[in-house]
């Protein structure tokens, strides 16, 4: 797939290196291509930097890892993106987020011009997509979207960065059941003192 990663952070960056080692073309859009966050990324050959505009024309999914509260800035900034995928990583944090809004993939919805926008990749922490295995077990993600083709190239992306199973919890509506998922890991791992390494998996009899 060739994948445009806005927000070359902890979760952009880590998931960028595990989707280039499986074969992706990566296109991360950034303001200047000489100094961003992540630059190191640049010594693999599936990675190349790009000014967002281009990024986005140059692929078929659009992964959004940036600040809630600028979601809606950065979203006008991508450009054209009919056709496109775009994947939402973010969460509203302690009421952080744009105006108005109760999650952020509605605010990207609402000023972009796809629809195939799905909500995933927002419910573990970043070490947890660096290494989501313990033990003999690799954890499992969620997606949420009314789109088809959204959430099956969310689904498959997270077998390519290590998840072993990404579960569809519904349509839009879940948008914001996905935040408040999310939640859940940051109450226990920040406030309740778990620690960041646990994670969430889904047993079946």
């Amino acid at each position: 797939m060739k994948i445009a990663i806005i927000g070359t952070g902890n979760v952009g960056g880590t998931l960028a290196a595990h989707w280039a080692a499986r074969g992706h073309e990566i296109n991360l859009g950034v303001r200047d291509s000489a100094n961003f966050k992540g630059k190191e990324l640049l010594n693999n050959a599936n990675i190349r930097a790009l000014p967002v505009k281009e990024a986005v024309q140059a692929s078929d999914i659009i992964f959004m890892a940036v600040p809630a509260m600028l979601v809606v800035e950065i979203t006008q900034s991508l450009g054209d993106t009919t056709g496109k995928i775009i994947i939402d990583a973010m969460n509203i944090v302690m009421g952080r987020g744009p105006a108005g809004y109760t999650n952020t993939a509605s605010a990207i919805l609402d000023h972009t011009q796809t629809r195939d926008v799905v909500k995933c990749f927002n419910t573990t922490g970043f070490n947890n997509m660096k290494n989501p295995v313990y033990g003999q077990t690799a954890l499992d993600l969620f997606v949420a979207g009314d789109s088809e083709k959204g959430r099956e190239a969310a689904i498959s992306l997270a077998h390519d960065a290590g998840f072993e199973n990404c579960y569809s919890v519904g349509g839009n509506d879940k948008f914001e059941l996905m935040e408040q998922f999310a939640w859940f890991w940051i109450n226990l791992a920040m406030f309740q003192g778990a620690g960041r390494e646990i994670g969430f998996k889904l047993l079946k009899r």
